[in-house]
């Protein structure tokens, strides 16, 4: 009896502590199952480290891709070339060489900045008193120039002329003249403001690691004597010293 009786009692231990440990796997399984999905949910799957991009469409991050391989940073150049003169000037002024130094950055494939300087002598002769008298001698400019330059897109023209980089001009220049007149004691200096716009041509050499450039610019200026009429305020001229003038350059560059 005692036997049977603590085997009974075994049998009822065993099946109770089963019936206590299922109910925790159950749960634990449970918990375990919400967990996974509470993972997928779809209003949680965004990680803002591993999904975060700079870009807000696939085209920008393209074109920033495109600018990496096949863009330039920045150019540098040397030029030299003729300047002429318009209106006035082109009677008093001579047309002579004028050579410079360009650097350029670029914003990206189409956009780019310049910054140049040229200078250049010129013989200047002019009339006094209906031709009673002339003055010669030589007239120095110099022009430091800020401009905007646009890129054409070549890619759908033939392709012999696709590697060709045209582009527009556009921007601003300070202009410093000094003359140097014989009969007349010392030099006179002045400066002045004044707008540039042109076009010009780049054919790459070098395997792309370089260029050379074909420029044309025109450069509208107003210099402060433009309205006098009189020479050490006693001499009639007998053209007003009026114009502006251009430049055609021929341009050697390094891409960078």
């Amino acid at each position: 009896m005692k036997t049977t009786a603590r085997s009974l009692t075994y049998s009822l231990l065993i099946l109770l502590a089963l019936g206590l440990s299922l109910p925790s796997k159950s749960l634990a399984q449970s918990d375990h199952k919400s967990y996974l999905i509470s993972q997928v949910d779809a209003d949680e799957a965004y990680d803002p480290f591993t999904d975060y991009s700079e870009f807000e469409e696939e085209s920008d991050e393209e074109a920033d891709i495109n600018f990496f391989r096949n863009g330039r940073f920045f150019t540098i150049g040397l030029a030299g070339g003729m300047r002429g003169f318009t209106g006035n000037f082109a009677d008093a002024y001579s047309s002579a060489p004028t050579f410079g130094i360009f650097l350029t950055y670029f914003f990206d494939l189409r956009l780019a900045m310049s910054l140049g300087f040229q200078t250049g002598d010129h013989a200047v002769k002019f009339s006094v008193n209906n031709q009673s008298k002339t003055y010669e001698g030589n007239v120095s400019i110099t022009a430091v120039n800020f401009d905007l330059k646009y890129y054409m897109n070549t890619q759908n023209v033939t392709r012999g002329l696709a590697d060709l980089n045209p582009y527009i001009l556009g921007g601003l220049g300070q202009f410093y003249r000094t003359y140097t007149i014989a009969g007349l004691d010392g030099f006179s200096r002045d400066s002045t403001m004044g707008f540039d716009i042109g076009a010009g041509l780049e054919i790459p050499l070098m395997r792309k690691k370089a260029y050379l450039g074909l420029q044309g610019t025109y450069h509208y200026v107003n210099f402060s004597d433009e309205n006098k009429s009189y020479v050490d305020g006693t001499e009639k001229l007998d053209k007003n010293l009026t114009g502006d003038f251009y430049n055609f350059l021929v341009i050697l560059g390094m891409n960078f």
